[in-house]
């Protein structure tokens, strides 16, 4: 909330509230080191999931009826191409600094993010706030979908310049004469 940007500004957040949807489902013990109320591989604690997609939800309505507006994407980047940075930065001695073993490691889990996200997904979009889901292995082709998507948005709004009432006018008017009659 904190960082929400003001009315008639654009805010551009890089990973979100979201981040208690996913990571801590492939790795519940992130979870239990939270100490919250409920019980874990019980009937009650599956029902943390439901709660947190309904608060996700409650959230991103609360946005828009206050005239926010909400685009998620999602950019897909393939495994295939996931894996081409993490060589990279073995390969070249400029690039060790990035990389991290814990990248490697995540990647093991491939299969349980993506089963987690296509739940998120599928609980999360709403008529409201949609997911755009993006093929990103072409970076070109990833940009033009998403700048398309806001260009579409952008046009929906019908924004126009605020228009200004007689009076005011009159002294823009009269502001012009006095600045052209300086010397």
């Amino acid at each position: 909330m904190k960082a929400l940007a003001e009315r008639g500004r654009i805010a551009i957040f890089n990973r979100s509230y979201y981040e208690e949807l996913l990571v801590v489902r492939v790795h519940p013990e992130i979870l239990e080191k939270q100490q919250l109320h409920y019980i874990h591989n019980t009937p009650q604690g599956n029902q943390i999931w439901q709660q947190r997609f309904e608060e996700i939800n409650n959230f991103e309505k609360y946005l828009v009826d206050n005239s926010i507006i909400d685009l998620k994407f999602y950019l897909n980047v393939s495994k295939k191409e996931q894996k081409e940075p993490l060589l990279g930065r073995i390969e070249s001695p400029e690039k060790h600094w990035r990389f991290s073993a814990s990248d490697v490691r995540e990647g093991g889990f491939w299969d349980d993010y993506m089963t987690t996200y296509e739940e998120v997904f599928n609980h999360t979009s709403t008529e409201y706030s949609r997911w755009y889901i993006i093929p990103a292995d072409r970076k070109w082709f990833t940009r033009l979908v998403v700048s398309e998507i806001f260009c579409t948005k952008l046009k929906e709004l019908n924004l126009q310049y605020p228009r200004i009432s007689e009076d005011h006018h009159q002294r823009l008017l009269e502001a012009r004469k006095i600045l052209e009659s300086e010397d």
